[in-house]
C-alpha cells in the first residue's frame, strides 16, 4: 500500500512526504497562500507525465534505442464550473535524435499509455486523454 503524508505549514502551506521526500504545496496568494510551491492540482498533470514518461524511456532502452533529447509536457484543460476539475489532457512527447524509429517510438508511446502507465489508466476512465509525438521537431 502506498501511503503519503500532508502536515500543515501554515496559512495554505502544506509539506508532503512522498516516499521519503518531502516537498511544499501552497495556494496563490489571492486565496490566502503564499504561493511557496505547487498547487495540487497540476500535481495531477505531473503524475502523468512522469508515469509515462518513465514507461517509454524504459521501453525504449529495451528497443536499444536512446534519444539525446526526451521531453513530456501534458496540458489538462479545466471546467468553468465548481469543482473545476480537468475534463481533458493532451500528452505531448518530445524526442531528439538520430536513432529515432518513428514506429518504435509510437510503439512505446502506446504500450505506456495502453498497457503500463496506471495514472493513465485512471484518467482515460474519467477525461478524453489524447497524445501528440514529435521526433527531431516534426510531428509524428
Amino acid at each position: 500500500m502506498d501511503t503519503v503524508n500532508v502536515k500543515w505549514n501554515e496559512k495554505m502551506s502544506f509539506t508532503n512526504e512522498v516516499d521519503g521526500h518531502k516537498f511544499v504545496i501552497d495556494a496563490k496568494e489571492d486565496v490566502g497562500g503564499e504561493n511557496k510551491g505547487p498547487k495540487p492540482k497540476p500535481l495531477m498533470l505531473s503524475a502523468l507525465a512522469g508515469c509515462t514518461a518513465m514507461d517509454v524511456i524504459s521501453i525504449l532502452r529495451k528497443m536499444r534505442m536512446e534519444p539525446d533529447y526526451f521531453n513530456v509536457k501534458v496540458e489538462g484543460e479545466l471546467t468553468e464550473e465548481h469543482p473545476k476539475h480537468y475534463y481533458k489532457m493532451k500528452i505531448i512527447y518530445e524526442l531528439k535524435g538520430d536513432n529515432l524509429k518513428v514506429e518504435n517510438v509510437k510503439k512505446a508511446v502506446s504500450l505506456s499509455e495502453d498497457r503500463y502507465c496506471c495514472v493513465s489508466h485512471v484518467y482515460k476512465q474519467v477525461m478524453e486523454v489524447t497524445a501528440e509525438i514529435w521526433i527531431n521537431g516534426e510531428l509524428a
